[in-house]
């Protein structure tokens, strides 16, 4: 059973940077497509990054791409959001995922994984 514990989030001005961190335990027995996923109050939710367990090639919604990194540490124990110069429109819930992994569906615009964490509130406001 794959287990997901984000923390990391919290209030930041526009402009700011927070890091995201994921400790995920259980995701060993076979390969995984790790993601954070957002979901804003009364918007569906959005994928926003992935990355396969062991690495490889990473994927970014437009909308943060160049401004946010996903990664790992080495083990494979913790993955991890890098955000700067934050924007009011990232406020949202931030969640880390887990799903089986299949190429052609670990991407960042996919929010269908089997495993999720429960969240970490990220807010940037002036």
């Amino acid at each position: 059973q794959v287990q997901l514990v984000e923390s990391g989030g919290g209030s930041v001005q526009p402009g700011g940077s927070l890091r995201l961190s994921c400790a995920v335990s259980g995701a060993t027995d076979r390969k995984y497509c790790l993601g954070w996923i957002r979901q804003a109050p009364g918007k569906e939710r959005e994928g926003v990054a992935t990355i396969p367990t062991g690495g490889g090639i990473t994927d970014y919604a437009a909308s943060v791409k160049g401004r946010f990194t996903i990664s790992q540490d080495n083990a494979g124990n913790t993955l991890y959001l890098q955000m700067s110069d934050l924007k009011p429109e990232d406020t949202a819930m931030y969640y880390c995922a887990a799903g089986f992994y299949h190429w052609w569906a670990c991407v960042a615009r996919s929010t269908d994984f089997n495993y999720w964490g429960q969240g970490t509130q990220v807010t940037v406001s002036s």
